[in-house]
């Protein structure tokens, strides 16, 4: 199996375990360890280009904390040791990305959701600690709608404390192209608030999925408004340490939803780094 195959392979579901599973991940090059606080599936937004099929329920609707601090520490044993890479499709992972890069808080849903957020970050930071791996990231991957919320701003300041790191979703410069894409009750406004309110507290990385929709690339003018926002964000204080540009990798729920080219990732890239003078990375869709 090729390393492209694994970057399109993100199951949440790893040798009968519920809440933690390997992934190899294209924006960590390497192993990231996630752990999925959504097995219901349960989602504030409704993204056009979601890879999770939630037209089949989830397999639980709780998150038993225990079960995944076992989970969790069972599966960093066996990053550590290299066991993981003797057991199925991880044995063709090349030895460049056998390096354990990150534990993820992503999955199947938002996970800033969980009313017991902040609980479930403080007990992954403890058995990360136990494995002595402090140099390890703990990366959240959010859509940034709960920021303002005290239990998940509680979580924020622990991962703050544990090589924590902030992927926050911005898809969109105006309001009506972000309800195209995310379909979510929740305004642009106030996810544009969050950020730049957690970004003047520490710095975030702002990951931004763009596509083809109806065959169509996403105008210039979109993409100059999303350049805009993030102007509006470090002029208010906000510090942003990396744009991340990337396209769809696997199957998006909407079937008239695409990836770009890797030459119209770049064209983006390039508009976002020559209008912002930010870091901007790119990764590409499949077969890149």
């Amino acid at each position: 199996m090729s390393t492209t195959s694994l970057h399109v392979q993100h199951e949440r579901q790893f040798e009968g375990n519920r809440f933690v599973y390997p992934v190899i991940s294209r924006r960590s090059r390497g192993l990231s360890i996630g752990v999925n606080l959504n097995p219901d599936k349960l989602c504030n937004f409704h993204c056009i280009y979601c890879q999770v099929d939630r037209s089949v329920a989830g397999e639980t609707r709780f998150v038993e904390l225990d079960r995944l601090v076992a989970e969790l520490d069972e599966l960093l044993a066996a990053a550590v040791s290299g066991t993981l890479f003797e057991s199925g499709k991880f044995r063709s992972v090349p030895l460049d990305l056998r390096r354990l890069n990150d534990i993820a808080f992503s999955g199947d849903g938002e996970p800033t959701t969980h009313q017991n957020f902040d609980e479930i970050i403080a007990a992954c930071a403890e058995v990360k600690r136990r494995h002595g791996l402090g140099d390890v990231k703990m990366v959240l991957i959010t859509n940034a709608s709960r920021f303002h919320r005290p239990h998940v701003q509680r979580g924020l300041e622990i991962l703050d404390c544990n090589q924590g790191e902030i992927w926050a979703k911005l898809d969109a410069g105006t309001e009506a192209y972000f309800r195209l894409v995310d379909r979510s009750p929740i305004s642009l406004s106030r996810v544009l608030e969050n950020i730049t309110q957690a970004a003047r507290i520490r710095p975030l990385v702002i990951q931004s999925l763009w596509m083809q929709i109806h065959g169509e690339p996403p105008s210039r003018e979109e993409i100059r408004a999303f350049c805009q926002r993030l102007c509006d964000i470090t002029a208010c204080g906000g510090r942003l340490s990396l744009i991340q540009i990337y396209t769809i990798a696997r199957r998006p729920a909407e079937s008239f939803v695409a990836p770009l080219s890797d030459e119209q990732v770049d064209e983006i890239a390039g508009i976002v780094r020559g209008e912002t003078g930010l870091p901007v990375d790119s990764y590409y869709g499949v077969g890149a």
